[in-house]
């Protein structure tokens, strides 16, 4: 076998053992772009295809590429913070009863390190049929808040006898936090129809893996523990471990260059149909749904010379579509643990409309340019701006996914040895970006999120 096919096959296998695990929480909770040349250019240039990975944006872009096989390894660090004020409420009482007061808190995030891997390649079936496969991670999230305190009564008053309490964690389970990651195989087919126009589709299956901590006090607050009147305690909410989810969906895409110097591409990529998370169907809406948000990308690409590409992109992500994210956490408010006079469940956790974090949909602008330095040396950078989808009404779910990054700064290069093999590089910064709003369940807190992040990824591509 030779290096290149054992490589090849070892960052497979590491690929899917991992499940790309990633924590690369960019644009909510997916990531910048996909490639290491996209990266470079912050996710734009759908519409000049540089690499394999291109399938992953848009599948009709691998009839434009270079047969190779890409193995790439990213090295991503987030850094998030969250902050809670005194409460102002009396003996952390509220007008909802005695629910609940985090800290006050100031703490740091563990877990700042991941490595992010990635293999793609491309074949030429004929001179108008092209294929291509990959394995990748686009997502996910991973935060671990240990320390801090909360204070509150856990029954809100069903009990006489219950009273505020403190106890040790965020949501005064412990340890909190969650552990997302998602991965994906990636078999896509394009047809081009002229040396200007394209047409491609994908076939996708996604895994998930997903972990819950230190949220076991929200027992009060779910369809089990309600809908029994209090008798039943839910099993399926905290602290079991990691479970699998798995699903599929597909993508479809166009690539079109009506002259030589402008090129344009569009694709759609649909909501990924995931199983349920069956150990956390107490946690999510739809007792453990968790699908995957469908997501739209136009770009175009300018040439004025033929060493200068200058690139825009505009990404949507229909997080609003997928009631896990997008149920608002007010929902739990009709849950008749919270209010006696609801005959309704659904509101609780895990019910049909059981809260979630409230996430927006989000659209991202991404700009990139390219330069052709020589034969062997070409460079890159980009610059991606969005609104994150955190609205300031939904900030107590969210200490346990911050995804509140606004803008991306980027650049990298390509180096071209007399092989014609390329060894790339990108590297991303995100500067800190806060947002504040008022604790959901004692508005009298101000809570406050925050995070920046920085990556670095290498790959290096076999030429065929």
């Amino acid at each position: 076998m030779s290096t290149s096919r054992k490589s090849i096959a070892a960052v497979s296998a590491l690929t899917l053992v991992l499940a790309a695990g990633t924590a690369s929480a960019t644009n909510g909770y997916y990531t910048h772009g996909l490639g290491t040349k996209n990266k470079a250019l912050a996710g734009a240039g759908s519409a000049d295809p540089a690499e394999p990975m291109i399938m992953a944006t848009n599948p009709a872009g691998i009839a434009y590429v270079q047969q190779s096989v890409d193995v790439g390894l990213g090295l991503f660090s987030p850094m998030r913070d969250y902050k809670t004020s005194e409460s102002l409420a009396n003996g952390g009482c509220s007008e909802f009863g005695c629910a609940y007061t985090i800290g006050p808190n100031n703490l740091s995030s563990k877990n700042e390190l991941f490595f992010v891997p990635y293999v793609a390649s491309s074949w030429a079936l004929s001179d108008s049929d092209y294929f291509g496969a990959s394995f990748y991670g686009r997502g996910g999230m991973n935060t671990k808040w240990e320390g801090g305190t909360a204070t509150y009564d856990p029954y809100f008053g069903m009990n006489p006898e219950s009273g505020p309490t403190t106890f040790d964690g965020t949501y005064g389970g412990g340890t909190a936090g969650v552990d997302l990651m998602q991965g994906f195989i990636n078999l896509s087919y394009a047809r081009k129809f002229s040396d200007a126009f394209s047409l491609g589709v994908s076939g996708i299956i996604a895994i998930q893996r997903f972990e819950a901590r230190g949220v076991a006090n929200y027992a009060p607050f779910t369809k089990t523990f309600a809908q029994s009147g209090g008798t039943k305690m839910p099993k399926h909410l905290s602290g079991n471990g990691h479970d699998m989810s798995y699903g599929y969906g597909a993508s479809v895409g166009l690539q079109w260059s009506p002259v030589d110097m402008f090129s344009i591409a569009a694709a759609y990529t649909t909501e990924m149909r995931m199983s349920d998370f069956s150990e956390y169907s107490d946690l999510f809406a739809e007792k453990g749904g968790f699908n995957m948000p469908a997501t739209g990308t136009i770009g175009v690409a300018f040439k004025p010379t033929d060493r200068w590409s200058l690139m825009f992109d505009v990404q949507e992500i229909w997080y609003s579509d997928i009631d896990s994210v997008a149920n608002s956490i007010d929902n739990i408010f009709s849950c008749p643990t919270l209010n006696p006079a609801s005959t309704s469940f659904d509101g609780c956790l895990g019910g049909k409309k059981g809260a979630g974090f409230g996430w927006d949909d989000m659209t991202v602008y991404k700009l990139g340019a390219a330069w052709r330095y020589s034969d062997h040396w070409t460079f890159r950078g980009g610059y991606s701006k969005t609104d994150q989808p955190i609205p300031k009404s939904e900030m107590t779910f969210n200490i346990l996914a911050p995804g509140v990054m606004e803008e991306h700064w980027t650049a990298g290069f390509s180096m071209t040895g007399t092989s014609g093999n390329e060894l790339s590089v990108s590297f991303m910064y995100a500067p800190e970006y806060s947002i504040s709003g008022p604790q959901n369940f004692d508005p009298t807190q101000n809570v406050k999120l925050s995070m920046k992040q920085y990556e670095l990824e290498v790959s290096y591509s076999w030429k065929r």
